[in-house]
């Protein structure tokens, strides 16, 4: 954005202004708008000092406290857009409606922000481009398809539906991981008490012993040295790794892009995500063909929207298939993420004319995968959860008992 200095007569008198603006053009239009009078010239300036203060400060903090909308209020609000859409309000008076009536101050800041921009000339999937982060890749898509297809409303409706979806499985999902997530933290307290406050008692008695202690104690006696003596450096290397590996995912993409093929690799989780990604994949692309689309422009909208780097670069290759002459069942087949029935599913499609009913029975099919998922998630984690424990109690009994065992031997042996 340029900084502005705006002429403006007004009763006889000329009045100058700051703004900013992208351009000179759109510097004397919206001067037009918030100032009374004829615009007499726009020239370029450098903006005043404690105003680029003012701006460092605020992008600052807007880095700072950048987040994710609230689901519930993202939902509510992209129901109620539909809702005016539908009865004839424009997007910028809807907007400026909805942002005044929210308790969201994050949510009343990005709709506040966009009426401005849609007052300002611009279009409603080019503001919404500026809160991807906040708005999410969904909301783009089905924005832009709204702008594509001429009804913003029912796009919006089905916006809201999938967003209703999406918060459905992950409210099932954290359902599911609650059991275990709270027994494994109250494992790890104890197990830290434990070691802190527990093994130092049996730590004078070992030292004691003119023997080779077992591997366990070995073990039990650095876990407590290191806790209780360098348990804060612990800590901070903890939390330094935790900030620089999140830096690292959000400004390095070869980083993301390996640690995305890491998780593509994990139990359990390679899983979750592979179907989570193909639903939402097959979803977007059979509302978009559904509406009209054309197949290789939907196949761009849609894989764009895709989290993870390499299923989104194997995806991006339908596209170039299709662009090349291909079909879509070829496309789909080079990829090797989509099951044989899948692909003669598609494949009958094409052939049938009859695509967009036949993607909405492959979008059901990877819904119901992954519902099966997250119900089976509990039971495919307990396993694991048992082994942790059993290790962590066995190795606890062990190191306690093993030279507890042979202190007995030996007295035993001198009598």
């Amino acid at each position: 954005m340029k900084y502005f200095i705006v002429t403006v007569l007004s009763k006889g008198k000329k009045n100058e202004y700051g703004l900013y603006a992208e351009h000179k053009k759109e510097a004397q239009y919206l001067a037009k708008i918030k100032f009374s009078g004829m615009i007499l010239k726009a020239v370029e300036a450098s903006p005043p000092l404690e105003d680029q203060f003012r701006r460092l400060k605020d992008n600052f903090l807007s880095n700072v406290q950048k987040r994710k909308l609230k689901q519930d209020s993202l939902i509510a609000a992209i129901r109620q857009l539909a809702v005016m859409a539908n009865a004839g309000i424009s997007i910028h008076d809807s907007l400026h409606e909805i942002a005044n009536a929210t308790t969201d101050k994050t949510l009343q800041s990005v709709l506040g922000t966009m009426a401005e921009d849609i007052n300002a000339g611009h279009s409603l999937s080019k503001s919404a481009a500026k809160f991807s982060y906040e708005l999410g890749t969904l909301s783009l898509a089905m924005i832009e398809l709204g702008e594509k297809t001429g009804n913003m409303a029912e796009a919006l409706h089905k916006l809201a539906d999938m967003l209703e979806e999406i918060r459905r499985n992950m409210i099932k999902f954290k359902k599911a991981m609650a059991y275990p997530r709270n027994v494994m933290i109250a494992m790890a307290v104890a197990f830290t008490i434990l070691i802190s406050y527990v093994v130092p008692q049996f730590k004078t008695i070992f030292e004691q012993l003119d023997a080779e202690l077992p591997l366990p104690t070995k073990i039990l006696l650095f876990l407590e040295h290191l806790f209780n003596t360098y348990g804060l450096y612990v800590l901070a290397s903890i939390i330094i790794f935790f900030f620089t590996f999140k830096y690292a995912l959000n400004h390095s993409k070869e980083f993301r892009y390996k640690w995305h093929q890491f998780l593509l690799k994990v139990y359990l989780i390679k899983n979750i995500i592979m179907f989570a990604t193909l639903n939402r994949f097959t979803l977007v692309f059979s509302e978009l063909v559904r509406a009209g689309i054309p197949i290789a422009e939907a196949l761009e909208t849609s894989t764009a929207m895709i989290d993870n780097l390499p299923l989104q670069e194997r995806l991006l290759g339908v596209r170039s298939t299709v662009e090349r002459g291909g079909s879509l069942h070829a496309g789909l087949k080079e990829t090797n993420l989509f099951e044989n029935m899948i692909i003669q599913m598609v494949s009958a499609g094409e052939s049938s004319g009859q695509l967009d009913a036949m993607m909405q029975k492959v979008t059901e099919y990877y819904k119901m995968r992954f519902d099966a998922i997250i119900d089976g998630l509990s039971e495919a984690i307990e396993p694991i959860m048992l082994f942790l424990i059993a290790g962590m109690v066995i190795l606890l009994a062990l190191g306690i008992f093993l030279p507890m065992w042979e202190m007995g031997n030996a007295v035993q042996g001198r009598r």
